[in-house]
């Protein structure tokens, strides 16, 4: 199997030239180009956890509460709130000057259809709603949430930044079913979406929103703070071929390519107009999940015995190369480096990597030579390369493995299948989910024990579900982290997926770019040096 370095030294540079006649323009100080990783075709956050969408999102929609570098909360939309004594009432005022798209002002009316939108898809969210006993606006600019039960973590659920970003839209488009994609992108964030000059496949274009009043407290970081646009019109040109892409960089064509190919990013690295850095820093995480449904790993010691096989180094090999510095491992349930990771069962994953012990293992728990369907989406390089590292992986092990390699939108489609095995249902497939997503129980979808109201992979474990609920009225943060562990504990001893390991994906952009922030591609505070 091909092993890729992604970062390496001058030693590890690739030395082939990628010939393309240059498309030369001068830079636009009013004008960003950027090549987003994928098209963007959904544009409403709450329907798809796309994290095309989900950058979209941060570009148009505004959220309550932010977060910064150290995932704290800071208010976003709200001037401020106040809390009872006892917890069971806040009440957040919104900032002066709010306004959405379409010229109207943003009210607490709006906020209240938004949040109650977004609370029937996050899980999150979910979370929280099933605390609140009424959520009211008595004023145009105060939301009210009246609680059952203290919940702590209220700012934290609405400063969420990734899928799915509880976004503030106008009453009229969040009256829309949760499960149906609003007719029109109307938010009141720092650009504005301009539907009419959408190419599907192609281009996306965004225009300053002249009337978006940033805060003026704090200094920006991650998704908190001041959030000001620089440039007066953004440009999101799709182009799938690398090579293509690459050639627009180094000639000035566009200006920022979000998610360059590993093979391509030491030529990327040479150039002195580009610069090739880590923008997402809590990076990607490799998963196997499994049908929790189906023979055999409706059997939790068989899901347990694969642990003891993975070797999370050979697969981030496969996926990036061996260069430490953009991978880090061992890699738990909870991303490394954040808040919730520890060290709880995870010897698992560490000890020595022993195939004969991982055979007898699976022999005890039971697999009898079951047929094992492993779905991995070929035109997706990084899971592809997962997968086929645990295709061999099962081979070795001697396990019936069915290997279907098709592009990941078929994936996509397969995965919701509840169907056995001989009507078109599945086993195991690969996946990639960002380090935000498994920062706590509160965003990490797939240590959920709720069966078919789960994500596919369906586990059903009382257990899991229980602490999980105890986490969310855990008092403070030294209780969050005990039972974070006891949860890592309890998803590795059921087997309810399989870690794989974490890689960095750089970015590349123009050198005259400066102002860029860190966590995710994010667009305010990004200039043009003069």
């Amino acid at each position: 199997m091909e092993r890729r370095r992604l970062l390496g030294g001058a030693g590890a540079l690739m030395a082939a030239s990628l010939a393309r006649p240059a498309l030369v323009r001068a830079a636009s100080a009013t004008t960003l180009r950027f090549v987003p990783y994928a098209d963007l075709a959904l544009l409403d956050p709450i329907i798809t956890t796309n994290y095309v969408t989900r950058t979209h999102a941060l570009m148009v929609f505004d959220t309550l509460y932010s977060l910064d570098a150290a995932y704290r909360a800071q208010p976003q939309m709200v001037a401020g709130h106040a809390v009872a004594e006892d917890g069971l009432t806040w009440r957040l005022t919104l900032r002066d000057g709010l306004r959405f798209h379409d010229g109207t002002p943003v009210l607490g009316r709006d906020v209240v259809a938004s949040l109650a939108r977004w609370s029937k898809r996050d899980a999150y969210g979910g979370a929280l709603f099933a605390a609140v006993d009424e959520l009211s606006a008595p004023s145009d600019t105060v939301v009210q949430f009246r609680l059952n039960r203290p919940f702590p973590l209220l700012p934290d659920a609405l400063a969420k930044p990734t899928s799915y970003i509880p976004v503030i839209m106008p009453e009229r488009l969040s009256t829309t079913p949760a499960t149906q994609a609003v007719p029109e992108i109307v938010g009141s964030g720092p650009y504005r979406y301009v539907a009419a000059e959408r190419v599907p496949g192609a281009l996306n274009v965004y225009q300053r929103f002249a009337d978006y009043r940033p805060r003026l407290e704090g200094r920006p970081s991650f998704t908190a703070g001041p959030r000001i646009a620089h440039f007066d019109r953004v440009e999101w040109r799709t182009i799938p071929d690398g090579a293509t892409a690459a050639g627009a960089l180094r000639s000035g064509e566009v200006d920022w390519w979000e998610q360059p190919l590993v093979d391509l990013v030491p030529d990327l690295m040479r150039q002195p107009s580009l610069r090739v850095e880590l923008v997402e820093t809590a990076g990607l995480i490799g998963q196997i999940r499994l049908n929790h449904t189906l023979p055999p790993f409706d059997n939790p010691a068989i899901s347990h015995a694969l642990l003891t096989a993975i070797d999370q180094t050979e697969m981030m090999d496969a996926v990036a190369g061996s260069d430490p510095s953009i991978r880090r491992g061992p890699v738990g349930v909870f991303t490394p480096g954040g808040p919730m990771a520890s060290e709880a069962g995870i010897a698992v994953l560490t000890g020595p990597r022993d195939l004969d012990a991982a055979k007898q293992a699976l022999s005890a728990a039971g697999y009898r030579g079951e047929r094992v369907v492993l779905l991995s989406g070929t035109d997706v390089p990084r899971i592809n390369a997962l997968c086929e590292v645990m295709a061999e992986l099962c081979r070795k092990l001697g396990m019936n493995l069915e290997l279907v390699s098709t592009d990941w939108g078929t994936v996509n489609q397969r995965i919701l299948s509840p169907k056995p095995l001989d009507q078109g249902g599945w086993s195991m497939f690969g996946i990639f989910s960002g380090g935000l997503d498994h920062l706590s129980p509160a965003y990490h979808l797939a240590i959920r024990g709720n069966g078919r109201a789960g994500i596919p992979s369906w586990l059903t474990d009382a257990p899991l579900e229980a602490l999980r609920a105890d986490w969310f009225a855990a008092p403070d943060l030294a209780a969050q982290k005990a039972l974070a562990a006891r949860i890592q504990a309890r998803v590795l001893a059921v087997g309810a997926y399989l870690p794989c390991g974490q890689y960095f994906q750089p970015t590349a952009y123009r050198r005259d770019l400066e102002g860029m922030l860190t966590g995710l591609p994010l667009f305010w505070n990004l200039r043009r040096s003069a």
